[in-house]
């Protein structure tokens, strides 16, 4: 191999640059041999920052691959040229609007022959791994005879998250591999493992640091290197009785996270594995078809466009993120965890409030939370170093973003911004994580009202992904912009958006837990109302999640939202405020309208969650949030449909495979909605009445 390539590998730099490509017969592989016969053939897709999987791609693989079985090199090396990792799976644009299953499975099976002609040469392959390999990626490496992993790379199968399963081979290769119980389980979650657990299923055959990889390469090349083989119990596990046992419990087992009805590709993933799990051939002919149907299903489709949907709103973040030091005023469970949060992705962070226990409270979750997501102790060592508890609030002072995340009370985060503003550093934010105040009403007692921006965050934070970035009309534009590059900066997804009540989200969720209170005052079982909801394909029931929220302040959030919006929204029952008045606040208080153990509630013996709901109470329930967010587009809140689904399901977790309230309308048919809208209204209210905006929907 030539000096100049293996010192870039060598320095993990892994960029050979448009004149290296160019040099040779294909566009997106740089195929050269060294000294010892071996052929490095580097995977360097073209006008990309990752390695995707195309069909254009796999075409031009295949051809390599004829030429290589021609020149018969003493091994063959794959390898990813650019930084970002080995190969990120296939290429999702691919995927959008499929409609033909027999179109799918005829690319796909175009696909696998390329795939299985890597499997067939008769000289040893070595994919060596670094960063992510993942879906099609992993499924490539799977079809070389030996795996060398760079520590710190990661694996795993996330077809799941698109509705699909494995495609290119990967259900049968990696059930044969290793464990069949723990491959189909990564396969199941689409969780990944890093390179040491990798090493321990024996889907590699070894890890090692970049500059030891020639020599692992030749080990492997000339047989010196001990290579990961199928056990006895793997054997054992394939056997098709037992696939039949183990089958019908992992299907118990994805029934509880992922219903059938909605998400059909676990299944599809079982019944291949347990159909055919005994015959490799088999399985990977039933798998090109399996793929194909599952592909052109709704799910699949919803579930892609929810993928593009991700990717539309991380360019809303931008680039060029100045925030380096975060001081966030209040340690309850809002803003600790946002404190927590932004430590865990690099930020300096100070954290202030009035009493030494809410901080304590704070640092504890923050280490309970490090010790869950990152991998290595002196991570988490770093991460809580750069949170820092600040009784003082001296840490405003040098501040690039203040985050004020106080109780819901105007004349409280007036008072905080009265002792913030003096001690602000020129150009810094000062942010509010307020869930409903309008910023023109926050505003009025500044100062500098322009440098004043919502970052409003959603619970829990570590895992809901969305941050309303919300502005007003005398916001600095440039303040904006460096909040929404900030949003970015920390991983999550910004959704720009106008300061009106409730903005989007909240706007939306109130209509949904307070007609679920109605419900309740109609002598319908909360376990009903919530199984109503979870059916459609909520992650939680409206009264379920009020008790997540906390009742105080779902009760803060209708009240104002209600003296804007008035009769639009459901009433407030008199019995919410006596729960609240007497401290039955949900969760946090240990009981609402569930009692709660360990942070779960407990539904007890009641009536069962499988119990019928009407259709009236499924429409109750989620029409609203479909008319509010119609709402919000002809108001001018939000300017974008695609952009206010995303929104909803990335801060509520709304059915992701039904693509968003404004995807469901649309698939349902806005007629549909309307009609069933007018319907509700003339029986319950005209807090059910259809929008304007439905005249302009499309």
């Amino acid at each position: 191999m030539d000096s100049k390539v293996m010192d870039v590998l060598k320095d993990r730099v892994l960029e050979l640059g448009p004149k290296v490509a160019e040099s040779g017969p294909y566009r997106n592989f740089k195929l050269t041999h060294d000294g010892d016969g071996i052929a490095w053939l580097l995977f360097d897709r073209e006008g990309a920052s990752a390695n995707t999987l195309s069909s254009d791609v796999i075409e031009e693989l295949d051809l390599v691959l004829a030429a290589l079985e021609s020149q018969r090199p003493s091994g063959v090396v794959v390898r990813s040229a650019k930084t970002s990792g080995f190969i990120a799976g296939a290429d999702v644009n691919e995927f959008r609007g499929a409609t033909d299953p027999r179109v799918v499975e005829t690319a796909i099976g175009r696909a696998h022959a390329a795939i299985d002609r890597l499997e067939a040469l008769r000289i040893p392959t070595v994919a060596v791994i670094h960063g992510f390999c993942l879906g099609g990626g992993l499924e490539v490496a799977l079809a070389c005879q030996s795996r060398i992993a760079i520590d710190g790379a990661r694996f795993g199968f996330p077809e799941v998250m698109l509705g699909l399963h494995p495609g290119l081979g990967g259900t049968a290769r990696f059930t044969r591999l290793v464990n069949p119980m723990q491959g189909m389980t990564l396969m199941l979650t689409g969780r990944t493992i890093d390179a040491r657990k990798a090493k321990s299923l024996g889907l590699v055959d070894a890890v090692t640091q970049e500059r030891h990889v020639r020599n692992a390469v030749k080990d492997a090349i000339f047989g010196r290197l001990k290579r990961a083989r199928p056990g006895v119990l793997n054997t054992i596990l394939n056997f098709t009785p037992v696939r039949g046992f183990l089958g019908s419990r992992m299907r118990s087992e994805a029934e509880k996270a992922a219903p059938h009805e909605h998400y059909p590709a676990p299944y599809a993933l079982i019944d291949l594995w347990e159909k055919h799990g005994g015959d490799k051939a088999s399985m990977l002919k039933a798998e090109k078809a399996s793929f194909a149907d599952l592909m052109v299903t709704p799910t699949a489709q919803n579930l892609i466009r929810v993928f593009f949907l991700r990717e539309q709103m991380k360019k809303l973040a931008g680039t060029g993120n100045k925030i380096g030091h975060v001081h966030v005023i209040g340690a309850g469970a809002m803003g600790g965890d946002i404190a927590a949060w932004c430590a865990n992705e690099g930020m300096r962070v100070t954290l202030a409030d009035m009493k030494a226990e809410p901080i304590a409270g704070a640092m504890k979750r923050a280490a309970d939370l490090f010790g869950k997501i990152l991998h290595k102790r002196t991570d988490v060592r770093d991460a809580l170093d750069r949170l820092i508890p600040d009784l003082d609030g001296e840490g405003v002072r040098n501040a690039d973003l203040i985050i004020e995340a106080v109780p819901e009370k105007l004349e409280l985060k007036q008072k905080v911004y009265a002792g913030l503003e003096p001690k602000m550093k020129a150009g810094a934010i000062l942010a509010t994580n307020t869930s409903s105040i309008p910023l023109q009403d926050l505003r009025t007692t500044l100062q500098k009202p322009e440098r004043l921006v919502g970052l409003h965050f959603f619970n829990p934070v570590s895992r809901l992904q969305l941050v309303e970035v919300v502005s007003h009309d005398g916001s600095d534009q440039q303040i904006l912009k460096e909040a929404l590059a900030f949003v970015g900066a920390i991983d999550r997804l910004p959704l720009p958006i106008k300061s009106s009540p409730g903005f989007l989200v909240n706007r939306a969720l109130t209509p949904y837990m307070l007609e679920a209170m109605l419900l309740l005052d109609e002598k319908i079982d909360k376990v009903t109302i919530d199984a109503a909801a979870r059916k459609f394909g909520m992650p939680v029931g409206p009264i379920e999640l009020a008790d997540q929220v906390g009742l105080d302040i779902c009760l803060d959030v209708g009240d104002m939202l209600r003296s804007k919006f008035g009769d639009s929204l459901p009433p407030t029952p008199a019995w919410l405020r006596d729960k609240v008045a007497n401290g039955e606040l949900g969760r946090k208080t240990g009981k609402g309208f569930y009692v709660w153990k360990d942070g779960k509630a407990d539904k007890g013996s009641g009536p069962s969650s499988e119990a019928q709901p009407s259709a009236d109470i499924t429409d109750r329930l989620i029409l609203p949030m479909s008319n509010v967010c119609v709402a919000c587009l002809r108001e001018g809140i939000v300017d974008n449909a695609d952009v206010v689904d995303g929104a909803m399901i990335f801060g509520t977790g709304y059915a992701p495979f039904r693509g968003g309230p404004l995807n469901y309308a649309r698939t349902r048919g806005p007629e549909n909605v309307v009609s069933a809208l007018r319907a509700l209204a003339a029986k319950f209210g005209d807090r059910f009445t259809p929008d304007a905006g439905w005249d302009s929907f499309k």
